[in-house]
């Protein structure tokens, strides 16, 4: 029984653990420098932040909405929106051109 006990015991604590780094927010941050004979010859810097969607969207994060892999429906989407796009420059560039027959008509 006293197994059972601190297994809810621990349990519990971890969602409490859980719930505030995804209320809070925690930053994990490191530098790793490769030298050879004094020489840096490579930095990598690891940035970890992991807090709720909430949390994110309040500090100003939010590159999620607008990544292409992680919402596929966008791509198609964005493709419209080019193909749109084209068809209005092309149909700009006949009505341009037929100003200009009607200037060169009209000045005859």
């Amino acid at each position: 029984m006293s197994s059972v006990v601190e297994a809810h015991g621990r349990s519990t604590g971890l969602v409490e653990v859980l719930d505030r780094i995804l209320d809070k927010g925690l930053v994990v941050a490191g530098d790793i420098k490769v030298s050879l004979a004094d020489v840096e010859l490579l930095t990598i810097r690891i940035r970890l932040l992991i807090c709720s969607i909430d949390k994110a969207e309040q500090i100003g994060l939010d590159w999620w909405r607008y990544d292409h892999h992680l919402s596929p429906g966008k791509q198609a989407l964005s493709a419209e929106n080019d193909d749109l796009r084209k068809q209005v420059r092309a149909l700009e560039r006949q009505l341009a051109a037929a100003g200009r027959r009607r200037s060169v008509v009209g000045s005859r």
